[in-house]
């Protein structure tokens, strides 16, 4: 019994040890304490350290403080990108990533040099199409959706029509449950959803057909169903999907990205199949979250240890609300709450400030949970995250491979710093609709 308890207790503190080594300990004050603190919720405006004015907003101070960080960090980046890699056109690490930063750019502040920039970057992107990928993430679709909106933007309407009669025709590839293509998020069927999904958000709904994105749909749905029934998961979880042969659970190569995305108004899909086969599936990955609050990496991984966008709970609050929007039960968004919890304490990440796998994608959280509930806590929450941000580079943490770019460095984190002057209509780039 006492070799038993003694291993136990090792395990637990190597888990905490790990714990430490992939987060810095939060050293801000929650917004209850913060309040307990002063004795009122009314600041100073004028308080650059206190995020939230008097009714609640983002304060002036603090907004002119990441103003001028954006400044500094674009410029930086501006730099970096000239030894970046000339041929990656990807959204993720590549040139159609720093346009759409430009884009997002462009839409808070109406500035017309921040769309020419996206236009420069996507002309870049168009230039190096080589149709081996489909996504918005990894793929052709990307510089393709977002060359669409630029165009648009700039009211070019034949450019624009071009760019989306090209992503229409990366369909094929997309409908054959023969081919290689897996149904993930980074590089698979729902990745190309987002970029048709995106386009009509931009552009307007009817964009894209109906038709196309329905057999899209279908086909997910039908790959989906087919692996349930080979894993014999019908009744406990009708539609499940894999990558490199693991079920993986988070954003980017897992259930919950897919799960999001089928539930998108845009996507259509039918109120019977939404409760039927949908959302029996989103409980299936409910019930595998830790005690913590957090999920697993993948369904059979038992370790409590990302606090990532692209793995664990960060990734998952976005399916979450959405299963709280669509089928209206509040357990949903009892377990958002409790991602928010330990994203809160765990969230501030040594693997740096971006947003797949840094600070600033589990920023986005908060900016999701105070969308919904308009709760202040959440938006002081994400103004605390942007302000470790402020601080770039000064933590110690691992420097990415593309230190620049939109997923993994700098331009993520510029991304992220810019939702603070209109966080109610913040989004996660190629992700959040």
């Amino acid at each position: 019994m006492g070799d038993h308890v003694s291993k136990r207790l090792k395990l637990l503190s190597a888990a905490d040890g790990d714990m430490e080594e992939r987060s810095f300990p939060n050293p801000y004050p929650d917004w209850d304490q913060r309040v307990a603190a002063s004795g009122s919720e009314e600041e100073e405006d004028g308080d650059a350290s206190e995020p939230l004015d008097a009714s609640g907003k983002v304060s002036a101070a603090f907004q002119k403080k990441v103003q001028n960080k954006i400044t500094d960090l674009l410029q930086q980046m501006e730099e970096g990108l000239k030894t970046a890699d000339p041929h990656d056109f990807s959204t993720y690490t590549g040139w159609t990533g720093i346009a759409l930063l430009y884009l997002q750019l462009h839409r808070v502040s109406s500035e017309t040099s921040h769309l020419q920039r996206a236009l420069d970057y996507v002309k870049r992107s168009l230039r190096n199409l080589n149709g081996r990928k489909v996504t918005f993430l990894c793929g052709d679709a990307g510089p393709l959706a977002v060359g669409a909106v630029v165009y648009h933007r700039l009211k070019n309407t034949e450019d624009s029509k071009e760019c989306i009669t090209k992503l229409l025709q990366l369909q094929r590839a997309v409908l054959s449950l023969d081919s290689d293509v897996p149904d993930e998020l980074l590089y698979g069927r729902v990745g190309y959803l987002f970029a048709l999904l995106y386009v009509n958000k931009e552009i307007g709904g009817d964009t894209v057909d109906e038709g196309s994105i329905s057999k899209v749909v279908s086909t997910i749905m039908e790959s989906g169903k087919n692996l349930s029934a080979e894993q014999k998961k019908m009744e406990r979880c009708p539609l499940l999907y894999e990558w490199h042969r693991k079920q993986y659970v988070g954003a980017a190569h897992g259930l919950a990205g897919i799960y999001y995305m089928l539930m998108q108004p845009g996507a259509r899909v039918d109120a019977d199949l939404l409760s039927d086969v949908v959302r029996p599936s989103v409980d299936y990955v409910r019930h595998k979250r830790f005690r913590s609050g957090n999920y697993p990496s993948s369904l059979s991984n038992e370790s409590d240890r990302l606090i990532h966008w692209c793995h664990g709970a960060p990734g998952v609050v976005p399916m979450l609300l959405m299963a709280y929007k669509v089928f209206k039960e509040d357990k949903y968004l009892k377990d958002a709450v409790d991602c928010g919890e330990v994203i809160w304490q765990r969230g501030l990440l040594r693997k740096g400030y971006g947003i797949c796998h840094g600070t600033a994608g589990n920023g986005y959280a908060f900016l999701s949970l105070y969308r919904l509930t308009q709760d202040k806590k959440y938006l002081y929450r994400a103004c605390k995250f942007a302000e470790w941000c402020l601080e770039y580079g000064t933590h110690g943490c691992r420097i990415p491979d593309r230190p620049y770019s939109l997923f993994e460095g700098m331009a993520g984190a510029i991304h992220y710093l810019s939702e603070m002057a209109m966080p109610g209509d913040s989004c996660f780039p190629a992700f959040e609709l």
